[in-house]
This record gives C-alpha cells, structure tokens and sequence, in this order.
C-alpha cells in the first residue's frame, strides 16, 4: 500500500469502505494478539488496544463490526473518554454482548468531585454497564490540574468512593506533560498511568522517558497513547485541509513507517498501545500486534532516521 492510497483509507468515505469490507470478509486470522501483564493490577491486557475514538462518528453498523472484528482477533482492551463526541453512545450497543470479554477503560475530564461523579454516571449509561474497569483522569497538563483533582472536593474523592462502591475496578490518568505526570504519581497511589510514548518524542523531544521509568519503579501499569504519532500540523494547514480530521498531530502516513513506529512503542516497557483513531491505522495495529517481533536494529535505524529534525507534538523537557 501506498501514501496516497492509506490517507485514502483514513478518510470518511475509506471507513465506510471499511465497513463493507469487514461485513463480507469470510474469516479472521486465528493467531490471537499476545497479552501482557498490567503493572500491579496483574490483569492481562492485549498489546493493542481499541481506542474509542475510532467509532466516533461512525454508524452503529461500522462499530458492531470493528468491536466484533477486535474482540476475535484477541482484543480485550478498550478505552473511550466523553470527549470523543458520540463514541461512547456507539460502543454501549458495540460491547453489550463482549462486556465480560473486554477491559473497559473510560475518562473524565471533570478534576471536580461533583463534575466528575455527574461524568461518571453520565458514561455509565452510554456505555450499558454497571462499571468500568479503569477510570481515568483525562489529559493532566498542569500542576494546578494536579492540585485540583487530588485536593479536597477533587475528582479523586469520585474515583475513591466509585471504586468502593463497585464501579470502578482500578484507578488512572493520562497526561500530557512530564511534570504534572511525575506529581501525580507522587501524590496518590495510582493503578496506571496513559502517556504518550513514540519514537520523535523520546529521540527528539526526550519526551516520555522519566515518567515511564517513573511509572515503572511503582510497578504502576504503563499504557501508550500517540503511538504512531509523528509531528504537528503545518501553521498553514486549516484544521478542514488535514487528512486525518480526528488527530489533533499528524500521524505516520506511510504505512511502512507506521508499523515500524508501533512495533518501536511496543519495544518499550509497556502493556499496550492504542493506535490513532481511524479504522485503517487501528486494523494495522492489529496486523503487527498479531506478528510482533522487536525491530532489529536496522529497522530502528531506518526508523529513527526519519525523526532527525521533526518536530515533536510535545514541548522538549528541559533537564
């Protein structure tokens, strides 16, 4: 496949091809995605997982089939957040038959209690379940963000008493800065930790790589977000003239180097990683999941030459 034909796929109408695709498609490949161990949860997760934005904006028919497709071909691993527009509303249906198959991980973007709680049982009822599997603060990138989810009224008091209640299993975060990651961690006893982990912004922006060793000397589950994620979008191009409409970052577009990129997160010390939010990049994932070997050193050549001088989605950490 070519650059031309894979930014083709990661359009609407390709997703909708897709669709068709899958409704006809007479098997699916019997070697199931390896699992691995998710810090101290001991729970087993796939090493791809389905992030839920896929199924944002899709028909219910186009998700029943990627959630039928991922599950079959050993996916258990499933995260969504309120903020991927309709995808919650999409997977409820999509998961009902699979819900005690699938490790259901949601978020909140509320650091309050009480925005949190009404978020909470917001998703609850989209998604048709009476818990998730993990619940996670959504996208800390700020030391104030930290102070208010974690002090009093915050949303950790939510978490907490969701959790006792049962309708939560574990505790987590994602952030999108080193700093406020590094805090939380400190301040409460997390479960695991959703950070974005890809080859520019460890090489180039030396992004990422504290706060896994962080993560890691807590025995926290490590998670993997921007997985194929490559730079920022041109200043000129208008959000209208992006290829991919649903990421924020321009990903990898050749095919080549996005699975090389995937197979590179994978390499490091980590559980999962969830690929950007399009059918096609999510199918690929799979692919190489299914058939995952550790790049060789020439493959990690080839890969890193290409992050020489790109700029990464993140701003570089100053040591």
């Amino acid at each position: 496949m070519n650059r031309r034909d894979f930014l083709k796929q990661g359009s609407t109408t390709a997703g909708l091809a897709l669709t068709a695709r899958m409704v006809e498609a007479k098997s699916t490949p019997t070697t199931p995605i390896p699992r691995r161990i998710l810090g101290k949860t001991g729970e087993r997760l796939s090493i791809v997982g389905m992030g839920g934005i896929v199924v944002m904006g899709v028909t219910q028919e186009f998700a029943n089939n990627i959630v039928s497709e991922a599950v079959d071909r050993g996916v258990n691993y499933i995260d969504v957040a309120p903020s991927y527009g309709d995808a919650q509303e999409r997977l409820g249906p999509a998961l009902e038959r699979y819900r005690q198959e699938v490790f259901l991980a949601c978020k909140t973007g509320k650091f309050d209690k009480a925005g949190s709680q009404a978020a909470l049982d917001d998703s609850l009822e989209k998604l048709r379940t009476d818990h998730v599997d993990l619940y996670q603060l959504h996208a800390i990138s700020s030391i104030e963000q930290v102070d208010q989810a974690l002090g009093p009224n915050g949303a950790i008091e939510t978490f907490v008493a969701a959790r006792k209640a049962g309708k939560v299993r574990y505790l987590g975060f994602s952030a999108h800065s080193e700093e406020a990651a590094i805090a939380a961690m400190d301040r409460f006893d997390f479960d695991t930790i959703l950070f974005p982990t890809n080859f520019v912004l460890f090489t180039q922006g030396h992004f990422g790589p504290r706060v896994i060793a962080h993560a890691k000397s807590k025995n926290m589950g490590r998670l993997a977000i921007k997985s194929m994620a490559k730079t920022k979008w041109p200043d000129s191009m208008k959000p209208g003239e992006r290829w991919y409409q649903k990421c924020w970052y321009e990903p990898c577009s050749f095919p080549g180097e996005a699975s090389l990129a995937y197979r590179w997160t994978l390499s490091q010390p980590i559980t999962a990683a969830i690929p950007p939010g399009y059918g096609t990049f999510f199918r690929l994932a799979m692919d190489v999941a299914q058939n995952y070997k550790p790049l060789t050193s020439e493959e990690e050549k080839e890969l890193l030459a290409g992050a020489q001088g790109v700029q990464p989605i993140f701003p570089q950490h100053q040591a």
